[in-house]
């Protein structure tokens, strides 16, 4: 019997899932908790469906659901055969979440799908993980490089702004009068990342559909309102345990501070969808549609966010926010360790 057709479906819930719950935190997470005590979750819901719906159709309407993210993989994705293992990233994602450890999806689910160009023996499987020219390899470099660029722009951008905006923001509680501004504002902005971050993560949850290519209009619906069901089910248990990561930093329910956070977390995310420096000629050193994890971008701009507040409140670095960028940091490579020893175990086992 052929299974392919359960594990596609299947494995697409299963992704969907665990993508929604583990990475929309990163994108909503500051959105929910500068809202949460004074809006009702179904009107952060709507709002945040109503973007799903958008970028969703639009690339279903342009036959690119996974905005290019997937181009480096349509060749094999259009010949693979869905064996029962494909299930497991999405399983195992979801159990690592229910701990509250911030995951990359990208390196657990697409990881997978390079299953087909991972070397056989044990040393070369290992040389690939830091080889560039492979998609293991090329996903992991993009993302450290994500990590890095987004804890460089927090760190500088706090280290410049912190005195005329997060020192006032914390010691001057956000005046009645200057609400709505702010709150225009921070919508603005959310909705400017949110539609980032679904150009770039809806391909870990699609690669199971063969990236969405062929769907035809009723099973594009379906999928559509799984997505939107699931993202309801996040807003209603106010993000769940993933949520902490935000909640454990400075200031983050301030609706004023969240608005600057989701700026230069969407701008950092919108750089590497190109190859080049918006459009001006300058070449970056990534490869602007193969994917990369945006768990690992928004983890280095929290990071670089609290250093560069800490050095411009306190003039230092204490003992507290390092244990807790290195604790983030160390979550994000437990989840990287994961991923590529599950693929390594199954492409042994598999030949």
């Amino acid at each position: 019997m052929d299974f392919t057709l359960i594990v596609m479906w299947v494995g697409f819930a299963l992704a969907a899932y665990s993508v929604v719950g583990n990475d929309v935190i990163q994108t909503l997470g500051t959105f929910l908790t500068s809202n949460e005590k004074t809006m009702k979750w179904w009107v952060l819901w709507i709002f945040a469906a109503t973007i799903l719906s958008a970028a969703l159709i639009n690339g279903y309407v342009n036959q690119d659901i996974s905005y290019g993210r997937l181009d480096k993989f349509r060749e094999s994705l259009s010949t693979i055969s869905y064996d029962w293992y494909y299930l497991l990233p999405p399983i195992v994602l979801l159990i690592i979440t229910r701990w509250g450890i911030p995951v990359s999806t990208t390196f657990m689910i697409l990881t997978l799908f390079s299953l087909s160009s991972v070397p056989n023996d044990i040393g070369t499987m290992l040389s690939s993980v830091v080889d560039t020219e492979t998609k293991l390899g090329g996903m992991i470099y993009k993302s450290i490089l994500g990590y890095i660029v987004a804890f460089i722009t927090g760190g500088v951008f706090y280290l410049l702004i912190t005195r005329l905006t997060e020192k006032k923001f914390i010691e001057n509680p956000i005046a009645d009068s200057a609400k709505p501004f702010w709150t225009v504002a921070q919508w603005l902005t959310t909705g400017f990342l949110w539609y980032q971050w679904l150009t770039q993560d809806l391909a870990n949850i699609y690669v199971y559909l063969k990236g969405g290519y062929t769907l035809s209009v009723f099973e594009f619906t379906i999928t559509l309102l799984i997505l939107i069901g699931l993202l309801g089910y996040i807003f209603y248990v106010r993000g769940g345990a993933v949520q902490e990561v935000v909640r454990k930093k400075t200031n983050t329910a301030d609706i004023r501070a969240a608005t600057f956070i989701d700026f230069i977390y969407a701008i950092v995310l919108m750089v590497f969808k190109g190859s080049t420096f918006f459009g001006f000629g300058f070449t970056l050193p990534w490869t602007g549609n193969l994917p990369m994890s945006t768990t690992w971008v928004f983890i280095g701009l929290l990071a670089g966010r609290e250093v560069g507040m800490r050095i411009n409140i306190e003039g230092k670095i204490g003992k507290k926010i390092s244990k807790m960028v290195f604790a983030d940091l160390g979550k994000v490579f437990f989840g990287l360790l994961v991923s590529v020893i599950l693929v390594f175990i199954i492409k042994l086992l598999t030949g």
